[in-house]
């Protein structure tokens, strides 16, 4: 393309800003007196004069001057640019006359001038100006979006400016608000209706830990914060919206007329809100490909609100891709390919409109198209695909439960409150609710102390204490790991034989049942993120590890460059137990280098296994499993060593762990004896700690009690040793997760000289226990296992089949016409990770070893 010729300038118009000529031309361009007419040149020197006015923040930036400098190699284009003091100072009749006006509103930049100006002289209008008074409105923006039907998250409107009290009414509870009417549930998004406002709020919901997420524009390297408010707030209007979970990437997409859009995705600044930034300082941002669908949206906004230059936000959740926010005027930071497009695209766009009104001698080129993607081998190299992993939640702590029964008016009030008489049933975990039943408790217990309590309720004064205790805890209510149920019983606990029970009056009661424990501890969450850190050690480049004990690849390769750079498709599904949400969110945070808490990571990163059916389990499977227990229990039982024949029938499948803890028990009745007498020992040193005065006080891990612990183990004890002098096998796990989680948590505090020696005997019973509670034998392990794990194995399959088969999908994918400095864009792995319950990591072991889906004799001699 050529040149264009040099034209003199007036250097001392104070309208005129220096243009930005291509190879360091360094000549001003002049429009003549300001009352000149462009066209009024002789018919050699005709050219499209095009005027760019807007604040000179903004006219002086890269990649305005990148497209300008550009602009001008067109032929018969010559770009002038209004200066900023002439724009703020002048009247539009003084300003520089230009055939085509590219004009947009930033801060304090005059938009009714520059539609007066556009008035005056009637140029051909790059974007329209009336329509950006819209886009400051996120109400109009919105609108516009929905009468277009391109898909914007499900919204409403809280109007406090407006006189009619429809427009802002607001009923807020602890999990969700309702606005005008309609209800939007924890999380949703809270956005000023101001454009010009970038406080934007994301709310979360009590069960993944609460508090809200405050989004602002970028200060340094951070572009949100996480505060523990719960609560919208009280004055301004606002947009609420459904919060919509993008796996933690928004995609900002850039028109330039309806024709052309570059996409580019980012980490969500709601994430974490730490900006991952560039050598020169600019925020990272990698293009990837738009969907046929995307291009088609992009076109529609595009013709929507009248703006050739356009910038807008793209969510891709769910599968579907929604538009949250339109910007207006916007080029991409730092791309030369795109500006090479764009100033291609809008020359055309000009001397197409231009030209002939003119008489240019100018002729339509080419249409700019997609070049076609050709694809290209990697050799015989062996490429990383697929990821998939099955993982358990981290470190808990103990989940204990208590039983009482009560009946007073209190509780049956708490109990009609909430539908309880139409179900026959209450739970109870909002905060809210917790509260209510910490009060009764209290209220009861002060009837106590001060001698007003029915004979009944003093009966009851240690499950009283016990139910304040653990209610107290922490200090405050996260929902997530304490719960309370109330179950109806009309002709109140079951009676014994006696003559006396059989007198007394039939009274209707509740038992109310509490249940806590099983959170995932201060140490799980380190595991988990430790172990997210580690296994980014599975990806391409990833399998050294840094003196500062930093696991990543060289520059250029590993899982965060895989990630960063949207070659990487992840998805991490969870189950609904807060303890497993909570490991998934720790390991996200170590596998993606992510900053802050982990309500935000949680809410955005991390799917619910039970709604999309992987967690589903055959009613079949519960049955058989029972069988197996129950057959179990009575080998377990037997006092004397175990023979060949009892071996044979605890193990049928020769497994090399149980059998090793089959010579270490040797004889299960007594070997369950020695643990219970280890127990009473325990519970005999926690008594002394928790009178003694120097030690009374002293807290144990996690805000636990002497109290609490000595009826943790005193229910452990009470339940294991049975009425008929047998032991409960089934409660054998339970006695290996707490003393495992004393034994790391608080034997400083107990010095309790056996605890190694419970700890040991109790993993050994586990070590036959627990697996063998899914099946003794091949079949029926097989059995209770594909009931179980069915739906996750199938999924497993689909995740597997979907790499052989490549289609159109909404994920962000890198799009290597426009990226550089990656060394292999056609890369692309596919992660699924699923974090679950102990049952389904079982029944996937199962599967896989008794299922013939490996040969086992050729798996051994793959690793031999």
């Amino acid at each position: 393309m050529p040149i264009p010729s040099v034209i003199i300038q007036d250097v001392d118009n104070p309208c005129l800003a220096p243009a930005y000529w291509h190879m360091g031309d360094l000549e001003l361009c002049d429009p003549g007196s300001s009352g000149a007419e462009p066209q009024d040149m002789d018919d050699e020197g005709k050219m499209v004069v095009v005027g760019v006015c807007a604040m000179e923040k903004k006219t002086q930036s890269k990649p305005m001057k990148e497209i300008l400098t550009r602009l001008q190699e067109f032929e018969y284009i010559k770009v002038i640019v209004f200066q900023e003091d002439c724009i703020l100072q002048k009247p539009v009749e003084e300003w520089p006359v230009c055939d085509c006006l590219i004009s947009f509103h930033s801060k304090g930049f005059p938009l009714d001038k520059a539609i007066q100006y556009a008035q005056l002289h009637n140029p051909y209008v790059i974007n329209n100006l009336h329509m950006q008074y819209d886009i400051q409105d996120r109400r109009k923006v919105y609108a516009t979006l929905d009468a277009e039907g391109i898909e914007i998250p499900r919204y409403a409107v809280l109007d406090r400016d407006s006189p009619d009290p429809k427009d802002h009414e607001l009923v807020e509870s602890e999990d969700h608000v309702e606005v005008n009417g309609t209800v939007f549930n924890k999380p949703f998004v809270e956005k000023p209706v101001s454009a010009e406002d970038h406080n934007i709020y994301i709310y979360y919901p009590t069960c993944a830990g609460g508090g809200s997420q405050r989004l602002f524009r970028k200060i340094g390297s951070r572009s949100s914060v996480y505060s523990p408010e719960s609560r919208v707030r009280k004055t301004g209007s606002f947009i609420y919206e459904d919060f919509m979970p993008t796996d933690g990437t928004d995609v900002k997409v850039y028109t330039v007329g309806p024709d052309y859009a570059h996409a580019e995705a980012r980490k969500s600044p709601a994430l974490d809100g730490k900006v991952e930034r560039d050598r020169e300082g600019k925020e990272i941002r990698y293009p990837v490909i738009l969907s046929n669908a995307e291009k088609l949206i992009s076109r529609k906004v595009c013709l929507a609100f009248k703006q050739a230059v356009c910038g807008f936000d793209l969510l891709r959740a769910n599968g579907k891709s929604f538009v949250c926010d339109v910007n207006g005027f916007s080029f991409v930071k730092n791309s030369n390919k795109y500006y090479d497009d764009s100033a291609k695209i809008l020359g055309n766009m000009i001397l197409r409109e231009l030209a002939p009104t003119l008489h240019i001698p100018w002729s339509v080129p080419f249409q700019l198209d997609d070049p076609p993607i050709v694809p290209t081998t990697f050799g015989k190299m062996m490429e990383l695909r697929c990821v998939t992993a099955v993982i358990r939640h981290g470190d808990r702590t103990p989940k204990q439960k208590m039983k009482v029964e009560v009946r007073h008016p209190k509780f049956f009030e708490i109990f009609d409150k909430y539908d309880g008489f139409k179900h026959g049933h209450v739970k109870l975990k909002r905060p809210k609710q917790l509260q209510e039943i910490l009060d009764i408790a209290r209220s009861l217990l002060a009837e106590i102390h001060q001698h007003e309590a029915e004979p009944e309720i003093e009966e009851k004064q240690g499950k009283l204490e016990q139910l304040k205790a653990v209610l107290e805890m922490y200090g405050h209510f996260s929902g997530i790991n304490r719960k309370v149920q109330m179950k109806y019983q009309p002709k109140g606990r079951p009676r014994g034989s006696s003559s006396d029970d059989v007198d007394k009056p039939v009274e209707p009661s509740l038992v109310l049942i509490l249940k806590w424990g099983g959170e995932l501890t201060p140490a799980g969450r380190i595991q988990a993120e430790e172990l997210g850190r580690i296994f980014r050690c599975m990806y391409p480049g990833g399998q050294g590890r840094h003196f500062a004990g930093e696991y990543a690849g060289a520059q250029g390769l590993g899982l965060l460059r895989l990630h960063s750079t949207y070659r990487h498709d992840l998805k991490i599904y969870a189950s609904d137990e807060g303890r497993v949400q909570m490991t998934a969110a720790a390991f996200a945070k170590g596998l993606l280098a992510l900053e802050g808490e982990l309500t935000p990571i949680l809410v955005q990163m991390v799917k619910s296994a039970n709604t999309n059916g992987l967690l589903d389990n055959d009613c079949d499977s519960s049955k058989y499993q029972n069988m197996c227990k129950a057959r179990l229990h009575e080998l377990m039982q037997i006092d004397r060593d175990f023979s060949p024949v009892d071996r044979e029938r605890i193990n049928p499948c020769n497994s090399a762990s149980i059998n090793e803890a089959l010579d270490f028990v040797k004889n299960p009745y007594k070997c369950c004896k020695h643990v219970h007498e280890l127990i009473k020992s325990l519970m005999e040193i926690v008594q002394v700690k928790k009178e003694d005065g120097k030690t009374k006080e002293a807290i144990l891990y996690h805000g636990e009690s002497w109290d609490l612990m000595y009826r943790r183990w005193s229910k452990i004890e009470k339940d294991f040793y049975t009425k008929n002098k047998t032991f409960d096998i089934s409660k054998i796990p339970d006695i290996y997760d707490c003393i495992k989680y004393d034994l790391q948590h608080n034997q400083h505090t107990i010095q309790f000289e056996q605890a190694e020696e419970l700890y040991i005997s109790a993993k050994y019973l586990a070590d036959i226990v627990i697996p063998q509670e899914y099946g003794l034998t091949a079949e029926e392990k097989l059995t209770i296992g594909q009931g179980i794990c069915t739906p996750l194995l199938k999924k497993i399959k689909a995740d597997l089949q979907r790499n052989i088969e490549e289609s159109e999908e909404t994920v962000n994918r890198l799009n290597p016409r426009y990226s550089h400095g990656v060394s292999s864009p056609g890369r692309h792995v596919r992660t699924r990770l699923y974090f679950t319950s102990e049952s389904h990591i079982h029944s996937l072991i199962t599967v896989l070893r008794h299922g013939g889906l490996l040969d086992v004799s050729v798996t051994a001699m793959s690793h031999s």
